[in-house]
Parts: C-alpha cells; sequence; structure tokens
C-alpha cells in the first residue's frame, strides 16, 4: 500500500484533527481487490481496514465449513471490531466482496492511538455498537424474514456501500449471503425483477427502483442505519 492520501471514510471523516493525526502518519492507502482477505478465522489480526469504497463481508465460519454472512463493511466503518474490544483475533472470516479502495494500520499502531486518546477509542467503540446492532438484524432477518425481503435488504445494504445502481453480485454469492441454495436466490431475484425493481445480468444487479427495494424489504432494513447516523454522524 502507498503513503495515506485523503480519505472518504466516514471513521476517518468524524475524527477530530488531533485523533487524525495520530492514526494519519500509520495509514497506508492501496486498493482493497476482490476475495482479498482482511481477517481469516482464528489468526492473529495484524491490520486494521478502512475501506473508502467497495466492501467487505464479515462470515461466519462453523466446524463443518458452514458460511453465512453476517455483516457488510463498506466506506462508513472499519474491520476489526475485535481488536477494539481488545481481542487479537476472531473465529469470523472477512474478504472483500466489492472491489475498491481503502487504507489500512498496523494493529498495534491502533492500539498505542485508543489508549494515547479517549476521544478516539469512544468513536471507535460507538463503530462496534453499530456492527453489533447490523449483526443483530441480519440474524433477526434470517430468522424471521421472507426470501424476497431478506434479498432486497441486502441488496439496499450493497447499495449504500458502492453508491452505485450496478452492483457486481452472482448467484452464488448471494446463495453465501443469505444462506440458502442458489434456486431459492434464483426464484427471489426473479420475483423483484418481475415488479420491475431490479434488473439481472450476468454477475450483476442493476437497481431500477430503490423505493421499491425498500418497501420490499420492510422493516428489516433501517435501523442500523439510524444508529450510525445518530452515533457517527
Amino acid at each position: 500500500m502507498l503513503a495515506v492520501s485523503p480519505s472518504s471514510n466516514r471513521l476517518l471523516a468524524a475524527l477530530s484533527r488531533a485523533d487524525l493525526g495520530l492514526l494519519q502518519p500509520h495509514l497506508k492507502h492501496g486498493p482493497l481487490k476482490l476475495r482479498q482477505d482482511l481477517e481469516c478465522p482464528d489468526r492473529r489480526i495484524d491490520y486494521v481496514y478502512f475501506p473508502d469504497g467497495g466492501f467487505a463481508s464479515v462470515v461466519a465460519v462453523q466446524a463443518n465449513d458452514t458460511r453465512v454472512e453476517v455483516g457488510l463493511i463498506g466506506y462508513e466503518g472499519m474491520t476489526g471490531t475485535s481488536i477494539l474490544l481488545g481481542s487479537d483475533r476472531t473465529p469470523h472470516s472477512t474478504y472483500i466482496q466489492a472491489a475498491g479502495q481503502g487504507q489500512r494500520i498496523r494493529t498495534l499502531k491502533l492500539r498505542q492511538a485508543m489508549e494515547a486518546s479517549k476521544s478516539l477509542r469512544m468513536l471507535l467503540l460507538r463503530y462496534v455498537q453499530v456492527f453489533m446492532v447490523q449483526t443483530a438484524h441480519t440474524a433477526i432477518s434470517n430468522a424471521r424474514g421472507r426470501l424476497d425481503a431478506r434479498l432486497a435488504r441486502w441488496i439496499l445494504m450493497a447499495h449504500d456501500r458502492v453508491r452505485d445502481e450496478t452492483l457486481p453480485l452472482t448467484h452464488e454469492f448471494l446463495s453465501l449471503m443469505l444462506g440458502v441454495r442458489r434456486a431459492g436466490v434464483t426464484e427471489a431475484l426473479h420475483s423483484l425483477e418481475s415488479q420491475k425493481l431490479i434488473y439481472t445480468g450476468t454477475g450483476r444487479v442493476t437497481l431500477r427502483n430503490r423505493k421499491g427495494i425498500e418497501r420490499i424489504a420492510g422493516n428489516s432494513y433501517g435501523t442500523p442505519e439510524a444508529e450510525l447516523r445518530r452515533l457517527i454522524g
């Protein structure tokens, strides 16, 4: 990664000048490539990432290698919530699902900055709460939501982070993210497409009517986003 450059990451933008000054000498800017591993299960986390664009998926991994996405991280946040809580690793996997740019910092340097500044530590811990609310609502959606509502919620969350109407999404990827078979994903996509809410192509989904997608998502979308606005701005 290259030397630091201006960032569109909302967490970094929310920092005071003094707190940003603690991090800035140690931040390195560079590409976040498709399927790039940012955190591997039960391995020491050496770097924390602040995406500027694209997004990463946080995926829960069970002993039998069952994998289901539990959260998304884009320009609104950061990886390494376990680092912020005092651990050095996580059982989850985190990797890039939509390529973009971002900045990274060594875990040691981030911890030193947090020890030096209470205001930095408090802001980053507020993001931990935001992310915990997101994962909780993912669990509610997966347990109680109709598949089309779950898909609509996920499309909205991806759209928030990519900030483009065309999203790089495959059936295989959506199957993993939603924890269902590919046939179920295909049926749900066709349902949204028949209502002229999306257009599907090879390896992509194009958003045609966001308000309509929000209607389908219903209460499954909105609470984590409101918490982000309340705590981070």
